[in-house]
């Protein structure tokens, strides 16, 4: 069944823009998100945890805030108060479907931290409430498939294996634990009659990165585990065909979206690949030896947690991707951050939304958002008339390059 139409914020008209997205009507996307999604991972979260009274009551007033309640501003102890205060000053008081999806879907998850403890000074600072979701997912049976697999890929031809790891790369997104809590993840069979790729500017990428040059390539990474593994594969495979004399891969700085990768989760993707027989042990082992080397480094920025448009980007984090050859943004939640999580029409430019890009850059996405630009015509009315759930329902996919 098609999902509707998301409602949008009154000032839009203000604007002069496409008109921002809104969780306010119901059986949108984003009202999905905000009526189940944020429920159900409150309740998964303290069932995954010995959590003491504090906390559960704590998670039961943040369950009852975005269920029933306004949106309340940080306590003034919190580090982070005055920046909040900042982001959210329109939202605070107000329903939490009536905020930006963007914002509202940030400040979420920053809640639910402080449910949690992450930034306080006792004994769950720095605790994970996302890390059982993550390390059963690393551990899984899927994962030991797709790394058995590259012992076949290892005798394609380079350029057979540079479209298969690429492409590998792309639809690992698929495995954001997150979109599983709501949607579940489809099966094999089903997935592979459904998916498909809405734009595809791969041939413009490899381009970009020719084998034998001094590129720099930045990877804003996504979500860890079942996508962070394909992510490091191909990074390899970038190194060691020379692709790119060094990658820059970023990293959110703490917890955000459920599964989204921090520096502790690649070093557990590279250990997971390690200890792998075969192939998937060798990749492992260059990738480590690559850290130790500076080929691959590793970082991170506060920026990547906040719930802003990259048009919005502090001038230090711009440096660094004015560096990049390319910069390379994984996912979902970092394509609604750069093309603006608006209501655009799907046939705007990917060229236009993005011109304020420092530099050349690429978004590799599962499509499970209504965001979505650069679609040609004939795509976009193919897709209308499949009606299907394609903007969300993580079944297509899409590269898109700006020079």
């Amino acid at each position: 069944m098609t999902e509707k139409t998301p409602r949008t914020s009154g000032d839009d008209a203000v604007r002069g823009a496409s008109p921002v997205i809104v969780g306010n009507e119901p059986g949108s996307f984003a009202w999905g998100v905000l009526a189940k999604r944020h429920p159900a991972l409150i309740r998964q979260v303290r069932d995954a945890f010995p959590l003491g009274r504090q906390q559960r009551e704590a998670f039961d007033a943040l369950l009852d805030e975005i269920t029933n309640g306004v949106v309340q501003p940080l306590d003034p102890a919190e580090h982070d108060h005055e920046r909040w205060a900042d982001w959210g000053q329109e939202h605070f008081g107000r329903s939490w479907y009536d905020a930006p999806f963007l914002w509202a879907e940030g400040y979420f998850y920053r809640r639910l931290l402080g449910a949690v403890g992450y930034f306080g000074t006792g004994p769950w600072q720095g605790v994970d409430p996302f890390a059982p979701f993550k390390q059963a997912e690393l551990r899984g049976a899927a994962v030991d498939e797709e790394l058995r697999a590259l012992d076949t890929l290892a005798s394609a031809a380079a350029e057979e294996r540079a479209t298969a790891l690429l492409h590998a790369s792309l639809w690992g997104n698929r495995a954001d634990l997150g979109f599983q809590v709501s949607a579940g993840e489809p099966a094999v069979a089903d997935a592979a009659a459904v998916l498909a790729l809405v734009a595809d500017d791969s041939a413009t990428l490899w381009q970009l990165l020719r084998a034998g040059t001094s590129a720099t390539v930045a990877v804003v990474a996504d979500n860890t585990g079942r996508e962070l593994i394909p992510d490091l594969v191909l990074i390899d495979h970038l190194l060691q065909h020379r692709h790119a004399e060094q990658v820059v891969l970023h990293v959110k700085p703490h917890p955000y979206y459920v599964s989204d990768a921090m520096t502790a989760d690649v070093v557990d993707c590279l250990r997971r690949l390690t200890e792998a027989p075969n192939e998937a042990g060798r990749i492992g082992g260059r990738l480590w030896a690559a850290m130790a080397a500076g080929s691959l480094e590793v970082r991170t920025h506060p920026f990547f947690c906040a719930p802003l448009p990259y048009e919005e980007m502090p001038e230090d984090l711009r440096k660094e991707f004015v560096g990049a050859t390319v910069t390379i943004l994984k996912g979902d939640l970092n394509y609604r951050r750069l093309v603006g999580d608006r209501l655009w029409h799907p046939t705007v430019p990917f060229a236009e939304r993005t011109a304020y890009f420092p530099g050349p850059v690429a978004a590799l996405r599962t499509l499970k958002s209504d965001v979505i630009v650069g679609l040609e015509h004939g795509t976009l009315d193919a897709l209308e008339r499949s009606g299907a759930a394609w903007r969300t329902s993580g079944t297509h996919a899409l590269i898109q390059v700006r020079l």
